[in-house]
Order: structure tokens, then C-alpha cells, then sequence
């Protein structure tokens, strides 16, 4: 679908994008590129608010058909997405397209460790996506809660010969077999999604599992959609767009203009054309990324992920809202007047830190305890060896981090990149 013809339709059928364009002119520009430009980022917090449960301000039709997914946030009304049965078949199948073209070969056994349940996508999602890529597969659907050793053993019975999971599980796989003193001859590629990998597992991975492959095996999310695949000209941390799908941006914030120079670092927007249901119009990915390919050079342009930006912190496998946390400390009364997530890395796991400036005097062990109930996930990421459990510590407020350029204080910062 054109841009335009997208944008006639949410006008149309979406009181919430109806009230985002309001100040568009009567006459648009006649490209779907001057169209872009004209049009308002999201919000996120807008968005989640007309994406509601009930009195749904945001959808075009009717639930009628097709799938549901709980789309993080731990406080208030559940965020959710859905797509149309058309909608779900054509998003996995693009994201097949994008497996093949990382190299998935005929008739490769393929261990799923991606999790299932409680409305969580990933599981389902690359199940359907092998099964709509181009070159058949034969899908071993183990998820993400089975135990490390039986996961070996599937692998030695079935002769797998690739391992899908998040980094997190990948890594406890490698470590469960040091310990058995096994092997897994049969491996040939390790696919991670859902969290980056970072240089020291990758060196682990190596170790434990000489001579694999490892890869992205693409780059999607469960509001935003298709974003993009990893072919064998990506180097880590990089994928091409969909750009036949999807129309991927790289914007400035300072300026909110969009980015095409090389290098240049910005936060990332999707605009995703063939989703009409939930229409995804420039909206924020969650990440910041730089353009690694001149515009033009290829149709599905490449570029490199730099970790998540202002919307949320990720943490292992566990994401942590920036707005979520503050609406976490507020319900338990603490009273804040600025934090910042921070997201470290040593020992082969990510660790939470959480700096906050109070109003008034408060145990950082409260404020600890305060998090863990309500992100219970984190410490049992945390008992089980995943993750460090997540620091708090209390700052003045002038030492919260601020951009040097705009002098804004920065609600998330990555070191795991440094």
C-alpha cells in the first residue's frame, strides 16, 4: 500500500490518527517522501493511551480476526497488538523472506528456544515465520522454559543443526554443556533475537560451540512490526530494512528532521504500509541506530543498532519502560525529581542501574524493593543467572546525565556499547 493511500484510510477509520493529521492542508504533496515529511512522529505514551482495552481510539475496525500479543509495560492497562489474520500471515512471511536470505538452506532442523504463553510473541512468531520462508525447514518447537539439558538432548536425538533462541538462553546452553563435558557436533548456526549480543558472549558462544555460525535472526517487535533482516553482508548489530514493507527512518532529535547521512547517529522510526488494523505510522522503535549504506545503494538500505533509546531500557531478556518506572516509584510514594535507567554489561550479563534524585530522604533498599514487586521478572531473570540483579542509587539531581547539545537530562544510557 502507498503511504498516501495509508494515510487516506487512518483519517478515515482511526479517530486518534484523524486527530494527529488534523493540521495537514487540504491538498498533500503528490510523493509518498514530501508526504512523510509532513507527517507528525508518535508519541508513544499517546499512543498506548488511544491503543486502549476499552473505548479504542486508535484501530480501524474491529477485532474480529486474526491475533493478539501483550506488548510490555508492567503498570496500569496492559498494552496490546493485534493483527488481522491477513496482516499476521503477510508479517511472517516477510520475515521468512528475510530468514532465506540469511542463509536458512533446505530441510535445516531447527531448535525454537524463543518464549511462548501469556500473549508473548516470539515463540509463535518465528515458528510461523520458517514456516512461511521460502526454503523449508524442520521446526523443533522446544521454547524458552525447558531446561538446558533437555534442550542437549533434543539436539543430539534430532541432529539439529541450529539453535534459535535470545542471547541469554543461548549463553546457558553453552555453559550447561561445559558442565556436562558434551558435545553437539550437529550445530552449525545459532540464531539470537529479542536483545543484542554482545562481544564477550559471541567469544563464549565460539568457545564452547567451535565453528558455528551466529547471526541475527532479524529484527521485529510486536507493536512496531517489521524493522529488518540480517543477510550475509551485515556485520553484528547491523540489518537492511524491508524497504518494499516498510519505510525505516533514523531521525534526529535535536532537530526532528530525518537522517541520511552515514554515521550519523539517531533514534529510530518505522513506518510499517501493509498494516492497517493497528496503522503504524513514524513510530518510535525503542532503538537508535546509524545508516552503514548510501541511500540508493540497495532497495532494503543497511544499518547498524547502537541500543535502545529513551523509551525503554533492555535488560536481558526483560524490557523496563522508562514511563512504566516512574509510575512504578510514584504508586509506592516516593516522591522523584529526576532518574535515568542505566544498562551496564560485565560477566557475560546486563545489570539495571537506576539513579534516581528524590525529594526527600529514602533508602535506597526500599526503592529496591519497591521495583522487584512490581518487576518481579527481574529477579527471577536475576536467581536464575541471566541478569545481575538491578542497583539503585541515589543522586543529586545535577548529576543526572544531560545531552551536551540540547542540555535535556537523558532518560536511558547504554554502556554496554563502550
Amino acid at each position: 500500500m502507498s503511504l498516501h493511500r495509508l494515510v487516506a484510510l487512518v483519517r478515515e477509520k482511526s479517530p486518534y490518527y484523524r486527530e494527529l493529521y488534523k493540521n495537514l492542508p487540504s491538498k498533500l504533496p503528490s510523493t509518498d517522501s514530501e508526504l512523510l515529511a509532513l507527517l507528525p512522529v508518535i508519541d508513544s505514551a499517546e499512543f498506548w493511551k488511544a491503543n486502549s482495552l476499552q473505548d479504542n481510539t486508535l484501530l480501524t475496525g474491529p477485532m474480529n480476526d486474526g491475533i493478539v500479543f501483550k506488548s510490555g509495560g508492567t503498570t496500569g492497562a496492559p498494552k496490546f497488538s493485534v493483527f488481522s489474520r491477513n496482516e499476521w500471515t503477510h508479517f511472517c512471511r516477510t520475515f521468512g523472506r528475510g530468514l532465506t536470505a540469511g542463509g536458512l538452506q533446505e530441510g535445516e532442523r531447527v531448535a525454537n528456544l524463543f518464549y511462548a504463553g501469556e500473549l508473548y510473541a516470539s515463540f509463535i512468531f518465528i515458528m510461523k515465520s520458517f514456516e512461511e520462508a521460502t526454503k523449508g525447514s524442520l521446526h523443533l518447537p522446544l521454547g524458552g522454559a525447558t531446561s538446558p539439558e533437555s534442550v542437549l538432548k533434543t539436539i543430539r536425538d534430532l541432529s539439529a543443526t541450529t539453535v534459535a533462541g535470545t542471547p541469554t538462553l543461548l549463553v546457558q546452553l553453552a555453559e550447561t554443556m561445559v558442565k556436562e563435558v558434551g558435545q553437539a557436533p550437529s550445530l552449525k548456526r545459532l540464531l539470537f533475537g529479542g536483545e543484542s549480543l554482545y562481544e564477550d558472549q559471541r567469544e563464549r558462544l565460539l568457545e564452547v560451540f567451535p565453528g558455528v555460525t551466529i547471526q541475527s535472526i532479524g529484527y521485529a517487535s510486536v507493536d512496531a512490526g517489521l524493522l529488518g533482516y540480517a543477510d550475509k553482508t551485515c556485520a553484528p548489530e547491523e540489518h537492511r530494512t524491508f524497504g518494499a514493507e516498510t519505510i525505516f527512518e533514523i531521525i534526529d532529535e535535536a532537530t526532528g528532521q530525518a537522517i541520511d547521512a552515514l554515521g550519523v547517529e539517531g533514534k529510530a522510526f518505522v513506518t510499517y504500509l501493509d498494516r492497517t488494523l493497528m496503522p503504524i505510522i513514524r513510530y518510535p522503535v525503542g532503538d537508535r541506530a546509524v545508516w552503514m549504506e548510501e541511500k540508493g545503494a540497495h532497495a532494503d538500505r543497511r544499518f547498524k543498532l547502537l541500543g535502545r533509546s529513551e523509551e525503554a531500557a533492555r535488560v536481558g531478556p526483560v524490557s523496563i519502560f522508562y514511563d512504566d518506572v516512574r509510575e512504578i516509584f510514584h504508586s509506592a510514594g516516593f516522591s522523584l525529581t529526576g532518574f535515568q535507567l542505566v544498562t551496564k554489561h560485565f560477566e557475560r550479563k546486563d545489570q539495571l542501574v537506576i539513579r534516581l534524585a528524590l525529594a526527600h530522604e529514602t533508602p535506597a533498599a526500599s526503592l529496591g524493593t519497591a521495583l522487584l514487586k512490581a518487576r518481579p521478572m527481574l529477579k527471577e531473570e536475576a536467581e536464575r543467572g541471566n541478569i545481575h540483579l538491578p542497583v539503585v542509587e541515589i543522586v543529586n539531581h545535577s548529576e543526572l546525565e544531560k545531552n551536551s547539545r540540547t542540555g535535556k537530562m537523558k532518560r536511558v544510557i547504554d554502556l554496554r556499547q563502550k
